[in-house]
């Protein structure tokens, strides 16, 4: 006799999908969150075997068999499931034997988020580590030519003859002044590698003030900055300037993205303090870190940048260099810490993690 999917009804309201298997390991059951994690109906899961849905499904025949023979009551494992064409599944699986010879193994699978957040930040140390190598062969390839090629400039507009002197002279102080800004730009991206790390005692309610107050006189109206600080969040060690610099990036590109809200005069950015704890930050777990988040109402950041916006060279505005978020980035990372990013529509929340004492 079949399952009826009915019968288990109640098991639709829990947000960890719930499968339940058959004799033969094929699905009778599966609920609304099993159907959304695994991406397709009912209908279309129902007499299928779990394990044949992933490449690497074996393991679960080994541990439905295990369940089957009553080896355990139930038993929990993390598994990386693999999908044909589709970024793995990382699940927390909890496989538990029923006392019914018809269904005798429901399966619970949940979604190991906290692997899923160390792999994300896995990806972007590396490509932060590459971005950086890049960028730095690159600006010293660059900045020698540079030199070059203005210093030729230069000595042409002086042969220059007298009767053509202003009008070939436009063209001469083009590439002088193109070169200047080259060279401004290979300037900005070596910075972060010239400049000593000076550590001392960081207050981050100090930090944001600065950074508050030089937002505020560049946007006198129309802008409200809302701080909600815990002021419980405890001195650190660390390069005050380079945080600075971290947090007013940030800040200085959501006033610039709130240009439409500020015109209405319904701009809001809020600076938020609080103490996360146990953190794991690039593998290493912290009792407690600095939880900083920069928010505000604006459009939210172009859906075709959204997993680039740490890259180099990468802005979603007419003009940018693309380098305040990539340096934002590499000085956060110096302080062994990361930046978060959640965007959508009227919410961009930008999320500092530093580990405190």
């Amino acid at each position: 006799m079949k399952t009826s999917h009915t019968s288990f009804d109640g098991l639709d309201l829990l947000s960890s999908a719930v499968v339940i298997l058959d004799a033969a390991s094929r699905i009778t059951y599966a609920n609304a969150a099993a159907e959304n994690l695994l991406e397709s109906s009912f209908k279309a899961l129902s007499q299928q075997k779990l394990s044949k849905l992933f490449l690497n499904g074996a393991h679960l025949d080994q541990v439905f068999q295990e369940a089957v023979q009553h080896r355990f009551a139930d038993k929990r494992l993390d598994l990386a499931l693999e999908r044909p064409s589709r970024e793995p599944l990382l699940v927390h699986v909890i496989v538990t034997a029923l006392d019914n010879p018809e269904t005798p193994v429901l399966i619970e699978l949940r979604e190991n988020v906290q692997q899923l957040k160390l792999d994300r930040e896995e990806r972007m140390l590396d490509q932060s580590q590459a971005n950086k190598e890049l960028i730095r062969n690159l600006a010293h390839e660059i900045k020698n030519p540079l030199g070059g090629i203005r210093g030729a400039a230069q000595l042409l507009e002086l042969e220059l003859p007298e009767r053509h002197l202003k009008e070939l002279r436009e063209y001469t102080q083009v590439i002088i002044k193109e070169a200047d800004r080259l060279q401004t730009l290979v300037d900005r991206l070596l910075a972060p590698h010239r400049r000593p790390h000076i550590v001392g005692d960081v207050n981050i309610h100090e930090v944001c003030e600065r950074v508050r107050s030089l937002i505020v006189a560049e946007f006198p109206t129309g802008l409200t900055i809302k701080r909600d600080y815990d002021l419980s969040v405890p001195e650190f060690r660390g390069d005050k300037e380079q945080l600075i610099q971290a947090v007013l990036n940030i800040a200085h590109n959501a006033a610039q993205a709130l240009s439409e809200q500020i015109k209405a005069g319904d701009a809001v950015i809020t600076f938020q303090t609080r103490v996360a704890r146990q953190v794991t930050l690039a593998k290493v777990r912290y009792r407690l870190a600095l939880d900083l988040h920069i928010i505000d109402n604006g459009p939210g950041i172009p859906p075709d940048i959204r997993d680039r916006i740490f890259y180099p060279l990468v802005s979603g505005k007419d003009g940018g260099s693309g380098l305040g978020l990539t340096l934002a980035q590499t000085f956060v990372q110096q302080h062994l810490g990361v930046i978060e990013c959640e965007s959508r529509p009227g919410c961009t929340d930008f999320r500092i993690l530093i580990p405190l004492p």
